[in-house]
């Protein structure tokens, strides 16, 4: 399951969510103020080289560009 950031239009707050794919933004509230008033952010992800870091300083895994 895929962990989704979601910012509370009430207080700010980004916190982050683990849902099923394709799941709908109910039942989702805010942990810090409660509101139902949130919406869901693009967020990036992170990956890693089977290498290591090999890759890390010029963002190539394998030696791809």
């Amino acid at each position: 399951m895929p962990i989704y950031e979601y910012r509370c239009e009430k207080c700010d707050l980004v916190f982050p969510r683990l849902q099923r794919v394709g799941a709908g933004m109910e039942g989702v509230t805010c942990p810090s103020c409660g509101s139902e008033r949130v919406e869901r952010e693009l967020s990036t992800f992170a990956s890693t080289c089977a290498e290591g870091n090999a890759g890390a300083a010029t963002g190539s895994c394998g030696g791809f560009s």
